[in-house]
């Protein structure tokens, strides 16, 4: 028998993915529903415990509240005023709402149910890859274009990846981007205790609707913007508000920028890394439930409202028939 191995579950009449590893007592649950990972288990201690604050029941997962663990795609976060001007066209993302119901955040997948492509288990690794051919012209007001995602979720000596790639299967170039929304959990004990920190030193300065400032506006150094937002260093959290994005992240000599969070009293730590883009973190201060229990820390390609950006028009244009990778990570280190 393998070390590692792929399995069946559900939550209610939810399936689900199971990748295990037998050696290391670890688990990752996978909801096809939005490739929504439910749960990451691993020792701590004389027992298993659950980082991933993820959807409890049925009920959560089909509502998406929270967005939590979601696959962002062809956008990440939100969209100002939910239009967007691409190749010379604008396109309404919510036609018809007004006022506050205009507000489109994290892309369409969030309640699609993916297909499996592949299973595969060794010695060395469990994986699966949930795919979505569900962006179709005319399936999503306001994005006229064809696009195909492919998730690959692989749980390894190391921890937990997720590979996504994006190909564009229609006529016209497309704007999408990829990014991933996992809430941590590391202990029971409140999260101004714990320790973060994040290899960034510019800091995306946003509006009161949390929409990145015109121009060069929005970057701003961590040197010359407010201190108590600069992570550079572990520190706790503390009463801190977080819900901003970090950019120019540090490349380890590995390639791989990690944004660190540690529980000092428990000794849980995780490292959540990407190779590019950007770094969302997010106190769920907003989040009804279970306020400040959890902390999310969400790679991205781009910030958020990319679409209405020309400096990150090239980075979400993607060609009829070419194919675009990102990949992330958690490394458990509990």
């Amino acid at each position: 028998m393998s070390r590692f191995t792929t399995g069946h579950a559900s939550l209610g009449d939810e399936p689900l993915l199971v990748l295990v590893d037998a050696d290391g007592d670890r688990s990752v649950r996978i909801a096809r529903r939005g490739a929504t990972v439910l749960a990451i288990e691993l020792p701590v201690g004389p027992r298993l415990r659950n980082i991933a604050d993820g959807f409890r029941d049925p009920q959560e997962l089909a509502t998406q509240k929270g967005s939590r663990f979601a696959i962002m795609t062809p956008f990440a976060n939100r969209v100002a005023d939910a239009r967007y001007t691409f190749e010379g066209n604008t396109y309404d993302l919510a036609p018809g709402a007004e006022g506050a119901d205009r507000a489109i955040r994290h892309g369409f997948l969030r309640n699609v149910v993916f297909d499996v492509q592949r299973e595969y288990a060794d010695d060395k690794s469990a994986s699966v890859t949930l795919v979505s051919h569900s962006i179709r012209l005319g399936t999503h007001a306001g994005y006229p274009f064809a696009i195909d995602i492919a998730v690959t979720f692989t749980l390894d000596d190391s921890g937990l990846t997720v590979e996504a790639k994006t190909r564009n299967v229609g006529d016209h170039p497309a704007p999408t981007f990829f990014g991933w929304h996992p809430y941590f959990r590391l202990s029971d004990g409140p999260i101004a205790e714990w320790e973060l920190t994040i290899p960034a030193d510019t800091l995306i300065a946003t509006d009161a609707d949390y929409i990145p400032l015109p121009g060069t506006r929005a970057w701003q150094a961590l040197d010359k913007a407010d201190r108590s937002f600069d992570f550079r260093t572990p520190r706790a959290i503390g009463d801190i508000e977080l819900n901003h994005t970090y950019a120019d992240l540090r490349l380890d000599t590995d390639g791989r920028a990690r944004t660190r969070l540690r529980d000092p009293k428990t000794g849980v730590s995780i490292a959540v890394w990407q190779e590019h883009g950007v770094m969302l973190a997010f106190t769920a201060d907003t989040v009804n439930r279970d306020a400040r229990r959890a902390v999310a820390l969400e790679p991205m390609e781009c910030m958020a409202d990319a679409f209405n950006r020309d400096d990150c028009k090239p980075l979400v244009t993607l060609a009829p028939g070419d194919e675009r990778r990102f990949v992330c990570g958690v490394e458990f280190r509990a």
